[in-house]
């Protein structure tokens, strides 16, 4: 199984700042995961984006995963690709990618955990936990009871996948996702917004580490 971080960084391009220009910000306070969700852009911003994307995670030690795209994915060699329900499948972005890259998918429902194991995804990114507004089209919300029920029949089902947390999720949180039985969280606006990122990052990690309660 490869390994996945318990924090994953989701880029945004806010305040005149590029996708780039916040995967650099939030990898110096300490993201060591990143995933480049570029939106509604033409193919070649995207690409560039995704380029000076690569380099500042290469250059920190960042897993860099780009979201939705897994031609892009292979095109700049990134680590690999979150798969929404409406892209490419995991299996076709297995074959795509080869076996050494990272294949998550995004999922909402048992029956879509379910599908994504069966595809052979190496984390499932589930959510929404509560509503956000970086997502457009936004799934049903869980709420923390969505994910105890979802993750218990994950565990009946004997399903081990690495399941992340995904959405308006803050580090007061974290604790109860992770009793409830998930592996990590994925964030975005809460590192893009704060003023002191570092601290931001560090206080994730703590309590994914069991550092802090």
């Amino acid at each position: 199984m490869k390994q996945v971080a318990t924090l994953h960084y989701i880029t945004q391009a806010l305040n005149g700042k590029s996708h780039a220009q916040a995967a650099e910000a939030a990898c110096a306070a300490g993201a060591d995961w990143v995933q480049l969700r570029v939106k509604n852009q033409p193919y070649a911003q995207w690409k560039e984006e995704a380029l000076q994307t690569r380099e500042i995670c290469r250059k920190y030690g960042s897993t860099f995963i780009i979201n939705d795209n897994a031609l892009l994915a292979a095109e700049v060699d990134a680590d690999g690709v979150h798969l929404g329900k409406t892209d490419l499948s995991p299996g076709e972005a297995r074959q795509l990618l080869g076996p050494d890259k990272i294949i998550g998918g995004t999922a909402n429902t048992f029956a879509d955990a379910v599908a994504l194991v069966a595809a052979g995804v190496d984390y499932i990114g589930l959510g929404p936990f509560r509503f956000t507004a970086t997502k457009e089209n936004l799934s049903p919300i869980l709420g923390l009871s969505g994910y105890e029920t979802l993750l218990q029949q994950c565990c009946s089902a004997g399903i081990t996948t690495p399941v992340i947390a995904i959405g308006g999720i803050v580090v007061a949180d974290v604790a109860a996702l992770l009793a409830a039985g998930v592996h990590g969280v994925a964030v975005s606006s809460v590192i893009n917004l704060a003023e002191d990122k570092a601290q931001v990052v560090k206080g994730f990690k703590e309590v994914l580490s069991g550092v802090a309660v």
